[in-house]
């Protein structure tokens, strides 16, 4: 991959963009010549046995916009990133672009979000103010994983119940959201072999009332006990310091099928949830988080003026 960031591609880019705008100028001036021939209005060429091709020139006006083009690439080339590594003369950058215009935004948006961070998130999550803010991050931010109105999808939690796998607190929502999780579920079928697998995913399907095995979940329920009780607890009601879900309610981030839990037994899960602190700040954050909390405690009330 290092032969794709030396010097010779951006020489190369150059080289090329360059050639192809001086290719297209002497074209455009080899095609706008007027051809002189004993009939200097057609060509030879005749088709369906009276389409007839003229040979006339190009229209000037139509000549002329298109040199005015070349001239425009050229500069526009100089004065903007479009050859290889040049910057252009005036040093600009969609990513710099980008950061001015936060940078402006965060000035305008100072006080209001000062105010928001002085407020508790539970009390932050009943404010109309706050919550409309909150939720255009969310729609920005976090719809792309969790849908636009917070229903999740096979693989990305549902937050909108009250269903979580770290803990439901406002804190922790936002403590999430600054610094990101990694849940991982290991694999076990090398531990418990492929019969194995299958015993506790019918003993898994018995603890939240679905069809399974009475046999195979009674297998499974001894090796659930030596293999799984250090994550999921002994009554696989799940730990939220670890981020190991309740397998005892209705809940299910993969889906609860068979196959499905026979799958995440057999080859585990790694599931990542970026961080947010240094992308969007900790104010933001603090909106943001509360905003979330409101999606599964629609019941909050503003406080009593």
């Amino acid at each position: 991959m290092s032969d794709f960031t030396s010097g010779f591609w951006n020489l190369y880019i150059g080289i090329i963009t360059l050639a192809s705008i001086a290719a297209c100028a002497v074209l455009l001036k080899l095609t706008s010549r007027r051809r002189i021939a004993s009939d200097p209005d057609k060509t030879p060429h005749v088709w369906d046995e009276d389409l007839e091709e003229f040979n006339n020139p190009l229209p000037r006006w139509w000549v002329w916009l298109f040199y005015i083009t070349i001239v425009f690439s050229l500069g526009y080339l100089w004065f903007y990133p479009g050859l290889g590594s040049w910057e252009g003369a005036w040093k600009w950058s969609s990513n710099g672009q980008y950061q001015d215009e936060m940078k402006k935004a965060d000035q305008e948006l100072a006080p209001l979000y000062d105010k928001f961070a002085r407020q508790d998130l539970a009390q932050l999550a009943t404010d109309p103010q706050a919550k409309a803010i909150g939720q255009r991050l969310f729609l920005n931010y976090c719809a792309q994983c969790h849908a636009s109105d917070g229903g999740g999808s096979k693989g990305f939690p549902n937050l909108t119940d009250k269903d979580w796998l770290y803990g439901g607190e406002p804190e922790t929502i936002k403590t999430t959201i600054l610094n990101g999780r990694n849940g991982v579920m290991p694999p076990m079928a090398p531990v418990l072999g492929s019969e194995g697998t299958v015993d506790v995913a019918h003993y898994v399907r018995s603890l939240s009332g679905l069809a399974s095995d009475e046999v195979r979940a009674s297998r499974g329920k001894a090796l659930f006990a030596t293999n799984c009780v250090a994550c999921h607890g002994p009554e696989a009601k799940g730990n939220p310091q670890v981020g190991a879900p309740n397998l005892t309610d209705k809940v299910w981030l993969y889906g609860s099928s068979e196959a499905t839990i026979i799958e995440t037994v057999t080859k585990g899960r790694n599931n990542v949830m970026p961080a947010h602190k240094d992308f969007l700040g900790e104010a933001r954050v603090h909106v943001l988080a509360a905003y979330i909390y409101g999606l599964s405690n629609t019941d909050l009330k503003p406080p009593a003026k």
